[in-house]
């Protein structure tokens, strides 16, 4: 494993094919960090999760195990609800965090965002005294998703053999999945401005009950789309469009606007105590089951999948 007094921020990608592999690629990585004294999160898929913490035996009362599936869902949200609430917590020590994002059953449609989760992650940390270690299942994800790793990672251990990325580049994997989003014909549409903004948040909450969304569920589309377009009149040209849809299980809530987001961490990064506005796109990542961002030399699109 890499050493990491060797710079602040140590970020490998772990290349696993079978459970015998992946113990022995976490295991000795979650006991280093204990006998060092740092604290160690590991916030993983469930079953790996169980026989991480089976192999742990006694050890695994000293770390902070979360379900990536749950915490995770969303991958807008794991880099300021799990790694940054970790290391935050922890700030005058080096702590250690296995983080895997992506598994085998992501969907094409969130596969984008996790993507850009792992490139942005880099920049996030930079400087911190954080070494977050990802797992890959090479033998069950798609070769994409390990090419991708070798661009979003600067070091890959894989066979036990640890080596430098030659591909590393971050900010390319993130312009490159800024890709732009379909258009869906048959969504519900309204064109907004400051004097629409109730309006606009009205006809998304009717929409979305009409589709089957009701509660608590209810209440956070309503939160959404009132961050999203109050932002759209603030910062986004003064006027937007609000579009409903529905895909499986979920309804789709999307605002476009004029604006240009300039801060591919926006959202994902908490804001400081006195910082002025950023809160907005963060509370979206937190309400939303997956956000998927386009922005262009004609605006942004923010489209936000909710769970019926």
């Amino acid at each position: 494993m890499t050493d990491p007094t060797a710079e602040p921020f140590v970020h490998p990608a772990l290349f696993y094919r079978g459970e015998e592999e992946y113990l022995r690629g976490t295991v000795p990585f979650v006991r280093d960090g204990l006998r060092a004294g740092e604290p160690v999160a590991v916030a993983v898929p469930g079953p790996n999760l169980a026989i991480l913490r089976t192999a742990l035996g006694g050890d695994a009362a000293d770390v902070r195990f979360l379900d990536m599936t749950e915490v995770g869902r969303n991958p807008g949200r794991i880099i300021p609800k799990v790694l940054r609430a970790f290391a935050d917590a922890h700030p005058r020590t080096r702590v250690r965090i296995i983080g895997e994002p992506i598994w085998a059953g992501r969907s094409s449609v969130e596969y984008p965002a996790c993507v850009q989760h792992e490139a942005l992650i880099n920049p996030a940390f930079q400087g911190r005294d954080v070494t977050i270690l990802c797992p890959y299942d090479a033998g069950r994800l798609p070769e994409q998703v390990l090419t991708d790793a070798y661009t979003t990672h600067p070091v890959v251990i894989s066979g036990g053999k640890e080596r430098g990325s030659s591909a590393y580049a971050p900010e390319q994997v993130i312009a490159r999945y800024n890709e732009p989003l379909a258009h869906v014909a048959t969504a519900d549409e309204l064109d907004f401005d400051a004097d629409g903004l109730p309006g606009a948040r009205q006809f998304a909450v009717e929409r979305a009950a009409r589709y089957g969304l009701s509660g608590v569920r209810l209440e956070d589309v309503a939160l959404v789309v009132a961050e999203l377009t109050t932002n759209s009149v603030v910062h986004g040209g003064g006027s937007g469009t609000v579009r409903v849809w529905t895909e499986g299980d979920r309804v789709v809530c999307e605002v476009r606007d004029r604006g240009r987001l300039s801060d591919p961490l926006a959202g994902r990064r908490p804001p400081s105590r006195d910082q002025l506005g950023g809160r907005g796109l963060l509370l979206v990542h937190c309400l939303a089951d997956l956000v998927r961002i386009h922005t262009g030399p004609d605006g942004t699109t923010v489209r936000c999948y909710v769970g019926r």
